[in-house]
């Protein structure tokens, strides 16, 4: 159960109930269960069962319309790319995959306005239950400036029996008064045997060196090893062993590129760390070679090139040009 993983989170936001806070940004890295912990919690606040203490009790109509994805009372603010109706998360307390909606245009990786408008008529009305309203808004830093400046109106003059959890990645991205306005609960990194023992539960192979990959997060490792991106990151690994015409080779598709860049950003820091520091972090760095500066840059350029590589005009030719820029010291035909 993924959120055994974050006992201690889960301990922050019970002792809150006593003065619960009209609005939570709980932020960490992606994959370490902040989504997780989000859900629980609305399902918790929602929960019907009198006497309940530290978990939702699962079978009062409050938990049951949550696990159907029908409760009234909650709603998730998503960009279009990833919306879903609210779901529960599974049996075990994993994030699970948000069935997407079908638009004739292509969705949007942005929260709009539109989207947060929608909330008036939701989070200024009673509840339905007789209880709070809650809106999970994930990630929040995917909100444009407008959708931004329509939330902190809210976030500001707060409706009574009105909750918003707010789940970020990169809180920075946040407008200063949308953070100020939000009561913070970072998510760390769990402890890595912690990690891999549940990683390993799950049935995954290899456990530490998916959670290294991962930069130790457990729901992130879980969808590299299980899913169809364990398969590419393996054959491009291959690949890069191989040199450059290797590489050129295994990346045949767009979708390829970006995951291309991920692996030699994480190469680049690995480098750099390793001649810092004298480790390595995601377990990809051979002996330190080269820079560490050089290295950085290189690192700093592969993740600008991660959002550019989902519209190259040519494949081949943009993966050539992010192996051409390597600082010298990495292998290459």
């Amino acid at each position: 159960m993924i959120l055994e993983l974050q006992k201690q989170v889960w301990g922050q936001l019970l002792g809150k109930l006593d003065r619960l806070p009209h609005a939570l940004l709980l932020h960490g890295l992606p994959g370490v269960g902040k989504l997780a912990l989000a859900e629980r919690f609305a399902k918790f606040l929602l929960c019907e069962q009198a006497g309940r203490t530290e978990q939702p009790c699962g079978a009062c109509e409050g938990c049951r319309w949550f696990a159907a994805g029908s409760h009234p009372d909650v709603r998730f603010i998503e960009p279009e790319a990833i919306a879903r109706q609210p779901v529960e998360t599974g049996e075990e307390g994993d994030e699970q995959e948000p069935s997407r909606k079908k638009t004739a245009r292509k969705p949007s990786n942005e929260i709009r306005i539109d989207e947060i408008r929608a909330l008036a008529s939701f989070v200024y009305l009673g509840s339905h239950r007789g209880g709070r309203r809650i809106a999970i808004v994930h990630p929040a830093e995917d909100m444009n400036a407008a959708a931004a400046n329509s939330l902190l109106k809210s976030l500001e003059e707060p409706p009574p029996g009105a909750m918003f959890i707010l789940v970020s990645h990169r809180p920075a991205r946040l407008p200063p008064t949308i953070r100020s306005r939000c009561v913070a609960v970072p998510v760390p990194v769990p402890e890595a045997k912690a990690a891999q023992r549940w990683l390993a539960a799950q049935g995954v192979r290899d456990p530490a060196r998916w959670l290294a990959f991962a930069g130790g997060a457990p729901r992130r490792a879980l969808e590299y090893a299980t899913g169809e991106q364990g398969a590419a990151i393996e054959r491009i690994l291959r690949a890069l062993a191989a040199g450059e015409r290797g590489v050129l080779g295994a990346v045949s598709e767009r979708a390829e590129l970006e995951l291309l860049a991920e692996i030699l950003q994480k190469i680049a820091l690995d480098r750099a760390f390793t001649a810092l520091a004298g480790r390595a972090k995601f377990s990809l760095s051979g002996a330190p070679s080269g820079d560490a500066a050089a290295w950085l840059a290189y690192a700093r350029a592969m993740g600008r090139n991660r959002a550019l590589a989902r519209h190259p005009l040519n494949p081949k030719l943009f993966a050539a040009e992010m192996l051409g820029a390597m600082p010298s010291g990495q292998p290459r035909e």
